[in-house]
């Protein structure tokens, strides 16, 4: 197994992340387990699905995201009238040149934010699907690669809201993990009030982390190691979402393929080479609840897709402490 001295140092990554933490934080008073959560699918190579009540700061944390990492960045604002040419892109005919060119949409970006995608029509929002799992376009019979890194930010009231449309399934699987703001306690309120209240904290905020660290940062969280009964132990807590009695739909195995990655992240963040089964539990809920479908007697009994997740973590065994790590 390749180890992170012979590529980034396991004190490299720790440190660069903490910059990014720290300039994330420095925007979103009072959540450091919101903007802990953002860092772990961006150096797990997934998307970010943000979900709560409009005001709580949810465009403001896919923007300090954004504005910490140097990278292009494009905002996308989801509109009943968006078109799926708008986000891809389109081909134009060249009167002079005599052929088609290419012109790229908004999705061509290292960091992609989506603002109140579930406000578009899901045929706009299905563009979304393949540059989301394949990394890349296709337009016109014409593949066209997009940048690496690559993460989309996306945010979405609540469908009780008016003017929403729910999520397709498939859209809502390629989110590695979903987040909710919540409202902040009155002392980060205060303090709120203080930094916002003269300027936007956005407009001094200063790049803490290259887009080539974020690069490496990511081929070095690929090679965490997670011992056989971790990854078993993974795929026996999704396994379970596809039986239990309160679930319509179960998770899917590219969720488990996202938890362990999301674990992996978790794991270097805290400065350990090996994921451990406490990575996973701690991910579960964000990674798995928004993929499950509760049954219509488990909405009619108030029970959430978060509660069944913890449901079957209190269920499902947890593997000897012994064999965790490598």
């Amino acid at each position: 197994m390749t180890t992170f001295d012979e590529r980034t140092g396991l004190g490299e990554l720790t440190s660069t992340a903490e910059r990014i933490r720290a300039s994330m934080e420095g925007v979103i008073e009072g959540k450091p387990e919101v903007v802990r959560l953002a860092l772990t699918v961006l150096l797990a190579e997934g998307h970010l699905l943000i979900e709560d009540v409009p005001g709580v700061g949810k465009t403001m944390l896919a923007k300090a995201l954004a504005r910490s990492v140097d990278c292009s960045v494009r905002r996308i604002q989801f509109t009943p009238d968006l078109l799926p040419s708008d986000v891809t892109g389109v081909s134009v005919f060249d009167q002079r040149e005599r052929e088609f060119e290419f012109k790229p949409g908004a999705i061509f970006a290292q960091i992609v934010i989506g603002d109140e995608i579930n406000r578009a029509s899901p045929k706009t929002q299905s563009a979304l699907l393949e540059s989301m799992e394949e990394r890349q376009v296709t337009v016109d019979g014409h593949t066209h690669p997009l940048p690496s890194p690559f993460m989309v930010v996306a945010t979405q009231n609540p469908v009780e809201m008016e003017g929403t449309y729910p999520l397709p399934e498939a859209q809502r699987d390629r989110f590695m993990a979903r987040v909710s703001m919540g409202y902040p306690s009155p002392e980060a309120e205060l303090r709120m009030l203080d930094v916002h209240g003269a300027a936007s904290p956005l407009d001094d905020l200063q790049p803490a982390a290259h887009a080539h660290d974020v690069v490496k940062l990511v081929e070095a969280v690929r090679e965490v190691h997670v011992a056989e009964p971790v990854r078993r132990y993974a795929v026996e807590v999704v396994s379970a979402t596809r039986g239990h009695p309160e679930l319509g739909l179960g998770a899917s195995p590219r969720a488990t393929l996202h938890l362990l990655r999301a674990a992996k992240a978790a794991a270097a963040l805290a400065g350990r080479e090996y994921a451990l089964p406490d990575d996973v539990q701690s991910l579960a809920v964000p990674v798995l609840a928004h993929r499950l479908l509760p049954t219509a007697q488990a909405r009619l009994n108030r029970r959430t897709a978060e509660q069944v997740v913890g449901d079957i973590l209190r269920h499902v065994p947890v593997p000897d402490p012994r064999a965790r790590r490598p």
